[in-house]
């Protein structure tokens, strides 16, 4: 079994501003969806992102660059992801298919990269 990442994104950041009565359905359709997918074992874990704008990194001549975001420039934000268990794309995309953030957002899939556990330290 792949493990997949769903990565929730939103086209207009700030667009959206529900009502706190909206946000507690909006959190309790989240919970919904994943107590779902967990009592069907294929839910490892999730998170909800900060809307701080994190940090972003680069080599710029050699020397780590390091810039605070948001940026103006960004056409899209990542709020969170989900960790999911799926024997295929297909089963992963039906997963991610009845999660309610693409009521307001949309969902990137991710097959993730299994690596070798790394060697033992000498």
């Amino acid at each position: 079994m792949a493990r997949y990442v769903l990565l929730l994104r939103e086209d207009h950041p700030g667009q959206f501003t529900p009502s706190p009565e909206e946000i507690q359905a909006m959190i309790a359709r989240y919970r919904a969806w994943s107590q779902k997918v967990a009592a069907a074992g294929k839910l490892e874990g999730g998170q909800k992102l900060t809307d701080e704008g994190g940090r972003h990194l680069r080599l710029d001549g050699g020397k780590l660059a390091v810039q605070d975001g948001p940026y103006a420039e960004a056409r899209e934000v990542l709020g969170g992801f989900y960790v999911v268990k799926a024997a295929d794309y297909d089963e992963a995309v039906a997963l991610a298919g009845s999660c309610p953030h693409l009521d307001f957002g949309w969902i990137e899939v991710r097959q993730i990269d299994e690596l070798p556990p790394a060697p033992p330290a000498s």
